[in-house]
């Protein structure tokens, strides 16, 4: 049984001065050699590793023809691999086992986020579209593991702007609908049978949960919420009557709880945390009971609710010490998993485990040819802005360098409503590569620091939520890790309107910029959204502001860059897919012409094959190579 969590807040997707917390840091290690950019944007030789429910599969990405497609063997015998996808035009985006012998892979065409679902047959290579192939966005509900021959998926093709589920069945391939959407269902969730049992409709701005207690009966509403709201269902509680719901409703900080919703009541709190959203928890199928629970503070921590499975967690920190561990995918009876291994400075590592036997087995390394030692480590920092808030984010500091008047890059995320995480980052390690610092904020907005925090960031773009990075730059500055005066934004989607903002209006500051798929008009940014963000656009005004209201249309006016282009002196390199359905290609075509009539050097790459984000490796290389060349003509001044 599945149920996706939904929160409203994260509609985007990614769009991704006191004292600190840490101590000073320095650095005293050999400087590492400079590595070409395909060292770290190549295509992993391996990726997404999964094992099959009934365990008698492994599969994973690989590259072939230089794009990502699907590989599978028996277990233990990887030597008889064998490829079952052919996709050659566009990376393969994800896929995922629904059966013991069936993988569904989702794919788009050229960036335009309409993914698609292809079923595919592990063991007669056999190919099947299960949804149209253009025009329409889909995705799986639920697997419903208990049913073998069925799985739940929606999709918008009967209209663009809502979705229907139907039931699939993989051996006919024949679609039944099996809920259509009335307008407003904005969430479907099914129960330990796969019967769809609540829902979530949004008028754009008020959430109402509906529920029933079998199918043969009408929703009636439990909850009438705003969108500020969260009570996001996780699953059903084992005996299918009460809900496990993320909530922070009557609280700043989302926690889990149990919801009866026969007496339309919170029974009990299960886990919360006093400084984080806590959102994520794990429901066993096989035990009939959650099972983990985890959160973000500086890292991902964990929390066990099964004396087993924090036993076997704890086992493979024994074997596996020194790195974050991750459980990634697991046999139905949930004795066999594949872990992957990670830290700041080491890729993905991934192994077979064995609980029954205690056996613990290396498959591969994402990226063989990756030398940690050589990588600089993320450290967690904090510091308080401007009025007082406290801002949480990460500074990486180029090894072997001092940690004293650096060359600085900023790199606010994309969203904004996501946020930045400790980990491994190729991005932020080839800048370290080249002795530039990097600073990363989660400033306000960011979700996982409570919904006050959120909220802080309505119509705040360019201003308050803008003075949070900058007060960042400030802070490293004061803190003597970068050089006043040798400091680059740089960011994707919001992050790009952040760096856009950042060279218009504070000039000074920024010595270059780069705006990678980002927002320079804010009026004309809202009235480009993609049709399945219109049932949520009484939301996104409220959040952004509603070009349509002569205040908000004034405001959106004073802090789109693309007016104040006066103001810019910096050089830019601007980065844009063509195929781009959030940040449309006019939103760079509009600011780069403005710049270029003023004489701004601004350097200006468009990927007509692309959508939100350079995917293909050509592009990918060509994308970043241009970054490096940029940053060191403008940031390091080395001549090309």
């Amino acid at each position: 049984m599945t149920i996706r969590r939904f929160i409203l807040a994260t509609a985007f997707g990614l769009l991704l001065v006191g004292c600190s917390q840490t101590s000073a840091i320095t650095n005293t290690e050999t400087i590492p050699p400079e590595y070409p950019v395909d060292y770290f944007f190549r295509n992993s030789e391996v990726s997404n590793y999964q094992i099959s429910p009934a365990g008698e599969y492994i599969s994973m990405m690989k590259p072939w023809q230089d794009r990502r497609n699907v590989f599978v063997h028996p277990i233990g015998k990887p030597e008889d691999i064998k490829r079952i996808t052919s996709v050659s035009t566009r990376d393969i985006d994800n896929y995922y086992w629904v059966g013991d012998d069936t993988i569904i892979y989702s794919r788009d065409t050229s960036g335009d986020e309409n993914f698609y679902l292809v079923a595919v047959n592990v063991k007669t290579g056999k190919e099947q579209a299960i949804t149209p192939t253009s025009g329409v966005k889909a995705y799986v509900l639920d697997p419903l593991d208990n049913q073998p021959d069925d799985i739940l998926i929606s999709t918008n093709e009967r209209n663009s702007q809502i979705f229907d589920v139907y039931r699939h069945n993989l051996k006919t391939g024949k679609n039944t609908l099996v809920a259509q959407n009335p307008g407003n269902v904005r969430y479907w969730g099914t129960d330990h049978k796969g019967n769809i049992r609540v829902i979530l409709t949004s008028d754009g701005v008020n959430t109402t949960v509906l529920y029933r207690n079998t199918v043969n009966e009408e929703f009636h509403p439990l909850k009438k919420l705003t969108f500020k709201d969260q009570f996001s269902p996780i699953s059903f509680t084992p005996d299918n009557k009460n809900l496990y719901v993320a909530s922070r409703i009557t609280r700043d900080k989302s926690a889990i709880v149990e919801y009866d919703v026969k007496a339309n009541k919170e029974v009990r709190e299960i886990f919360t945390h006093p400084k984080v959203d806590v959102t994520n928890a794990s429901y066993s199928n096989a035990l009939n009971k959650l099972t983990t629970i985890s959160y973000v503070t500086d890292k991902l921590h964990y929390h066990f609710l099964d004396k087993g499975y924090e036993k076997t967690f704890n086992r493979l920190q024994e074997k596996l010490p020194g790195v974050e561990i991750a459980v990634s995918n697991m046999t139905r009876d949930e004795r066999k998993m594949i872990v992957v291994t990670y830290s700041d400075v080491d890729r993905p590592n991934y192994y077979y485990y064995d609980r029954d036997r205690d056996i613990l087995e290396k498959l591969a390394e994402n990226a063989p040819w990756h030398k940690p030692e050589d990588m600089a480590k993320m450290k967690p920092i904090s510091y308080t802005a401007r009025d007082g808030e406290t801002i949480h984010g990460y500074l990486t500091l180029p090894k072997g360098r001092e940690a004293k008047n650096l060359p600085l890059i900023v790199l606010p995320h994309g969203g904004p409503w996501e946020r930045d995480n400790w980990g491994f980052q190729p991005e932020v390690q080839l800048f370290a590569n080249r002795g530039i610092a990097v600073l990363q904020m989660n400033f306000r907005g960011s979700t996982g620091y409570g919904r006050e925090f959120w909220e802080k960031s309505f119509k705040q773009w360019g201003q308050s939520m803008q003075d949070d990075i900058t007060d960042g730059v400030k802070w490293a500055i004061n803190q003597g890790y970068a050089k006043d005066g040798d400091v680059c934004i740089y960011g994707a989607s919001y992050g790009g309107y952040a760096a856009l903002a950042g060279v218009t209006f504070t000039p000074d500051l920024y010595k270059c910029g780069i705006d990678y798929v980002g927002i320079s008009n804010l009026m004309t940014f809202m009235n480009s959204i993609p049709s399945y963000w219109i049932p949520i656009l009484a939301m996104l005004h409220e959040q952004v502001g509603n070009p349509n209201d002569p205040e908000d249309a004034e405001m959106m006016k004073a802090y789109s860059p693309v007016f104040h282009v006066d103001q810019i002196k910096a050089p830019l390199l601007v980065l844009q897919g063509a195929q781009d359905p959030r940040v449309v290609k006019s939103e760079s075509d509009q600011i780069v012409k403005a710049l270029r009539d003023r004489g701004v050097n601004v350097k200006y790459i468009v990927k007509e094959n692309e959508g939100h984000g350079f995917r293909s490796l050509e592009n990918r290389l060509d994308g970043y190579q241009a970054m490096d060349r940029f940053l060191k003509t403008h940031l390091l001044e080395q001549t090309q």
